[in-house]
């Protein structure tokens, strides 16, 4: 059975979104100023040296822009290697492989993808997909590199509708450019006084 990582690069407030393309937003690759030789090789541990996509459409289109074109490095080899398993209602129009459509039913279909033998899931980016995969317990662990700004604006990692849920910190890292790679694991509903929240 695969395990499922979502990974994230996250400002202080939230925001996920890296891209004017994906939306309109003024801050494009706000990451930059702070990666580092030390983070890249955190994010590259993190990802294992075998591992598959989990991808919304938006996410997809954008990466198949531009990682396909990059220069050969650990990243991108990694990545263009990987079989991208895609959310989308057009899936003959995907183009960067190897790639497989999630089908109708996405919840099901990543489901089916847990289920089988083969390396483990990673989701980067595509926001909407994070809060349903914490709603139905799909997320093994949450791996969030915090960066210390505040942006204000752009998409969030979770919306308004993810479930309250609890995580245990499973490791911590610090870096000198200010960056904390922090990862979670699922622990379940929250609880509230000792009583979980969604109890009568």
């Amino acid at each position: 059975m695969r395990k499922l990582k979502i990974i994230e690069h996250i400002s202080l407030d939230g925001v996920i979104q890296h891209s004017a393309d994906d939306g309109d937003f003024p801050y494009s690759d706000w990451t930059a100023p702070y990666r580092s030789p030390a983070g890249r090789d955190a994010i590259l541990a993190a990802q294992g040296e075998r591992f598959d996509l989990l991808l919304g459409r938006r996410t997809y289109d954008l990466w198949s822009g531009f990682w396909p074109k990059a220069p050969s490095s650990p990243m991108a080899d990694g990545l263009n290697a990987a079989t991208k398993y895609v959310a989308t209602h057009r899936p003959e129009s995907l183009e960067w492989g190897p790639f497989e459509g999630l089908g109708p039913d996405i919840i099901a279909g990543i489901r089916r993808l847990k289920s089988q033998d083969g390396p483990d899931l990673i989701l980067w980016g595509s926001s909407t997909l994070t809060s349903p995969l914490l709603e139905h317990g799909l997320a093994d662990e949450v791996l969030l590199a915090v960066y210390p700004i505040l942006l204000g604006t752009g998409k969030r990692f979770f919306t308004e509708r993810t479930p309250a849920r609890t995580f245990e910190l499973v490791s911590t890292k610090a870096f000198p450019s200010g960056i904390i790679l922090n990862a979670y694991k699922g622990a379940g509903p929250l609880k509230a006084g000792g009583v979980p929240a969604n109890a009568s």
